[in-house]
């Protein structure tokens, strides 16, 4: 008996995956039999993974894509709250930039940089409202004094800075600090405003006058002819507290023309 041919293996040109085996014309399998032999199941399914991940992956590139960029979402109107020295108007004008702009691109820092210019602002804060609304959240610094410069009368804080300036001493209830806007250059004025600030809302809208010759001779007036001798800046938190108890008891007969909290600790009226 003729012993049998091992098969051939042929390779080369072969696709992925399939062996041609080769036997005599009275093998088992005819001349030039292509056998294919599957891919491992482990590999179909990575391969399956890894197309749904890059479908999925377009997807969300697509999605990220609209919302960044679709005029559908442009900024068309702007609601601004919290504003009491600004008027509404002065701020949409300075965000005017920004209409057409994308909700999703606009920044609170960009928002700020707009509104810059405008000194009562603090800080701001934003929400957008899809599809074209933005809501623009207004902190105001905190007017504790008025200023008079030549017929306007200038509102400032703490700090001394110029926040806004109304025509007539009526429309603020605050002390108005002798000197002009020129106070502030002044030694005594950063001791009157820090006195001003630890006072309350219901003492501050009192007032009628802040003045001092020296950081520790501050004196301030009440409407119906009250005067307060504070001293100096030092304890204001614990003397704002005296003075608003020592008003708050009933009026006296002959009524007191003057609360002295320079200390504290004894507070006399006169």
């Amino acid at each position: 008996m003729t012993p049998r041919k091992p098969p051939v293996i042929r390779s080369g040109g072969s696709a992925p995956g399939k062996v041609s085996l080769l036997e005599r014309s009275d093998g088992a399998l005819p001349p030039g039999k292509v056998l294919d032999f599957p891919a491992p199941r482990r590999s179909h399914r990575l391969r399956n993974l890894l197309l749904a991940i890059t479908a999925v992956v377009l997807v969300l590139g697509g999605v990220v894509a609209y919302v960044i960029f679709s005029p559908a979402l442009a900024l068309r109107a702007v609601v601004v709250e919290g504003n009491a020295l600004v008027a509404t108007a002065e701020i949409e004008s300075a965000l005017a930039p920004l209409t057409g702009t994308p909700l999703t691109r606009i920044s609170t820092g960009e928002v700020r940089a707009l509104l810059v210019d405008q000194a009562p602002i603090e800080d701001v804060e934003i929400a957008a409202e899809p599809p074209s609304t933005l809501v623009v959240t207004v902190h105001e610094r905190v007017p504790v004094a008025v200023l008079q410069e030549g017929g306007d009368f200038v509102l400032i804080d703490s700090e001394g800075r110029q926040l806004t300036s109304v025509a007539e001493r009526d429309q603020v209830k605050l002390p108005l600090i002798d000197g002009g806007t020129n106070a502030v250059n002044s030694e005594v004025f950063s001791s009157i405003t820090a006195v001003l600030a630890e006072l309350p809302v219901s003492i501050l809208s009192r007032l009628n006058n802040a003045s001092a010759v020296s950081v520790d001779s501050i004196r301030l007036s009440l409407t119906g002819d009250q005067r307060i001798f504070w001293g100096s800046s030092e304890r204001s938190a614990e003397k704002a507290k005296v003075l608003e108890a020592m008003l708050a008891i009933p009026e006296s007969d002959p009524p007191v023309r003057e609360f002295d909290v320079s200390t504290p600790d004894r507070p006399v009226t006169r």
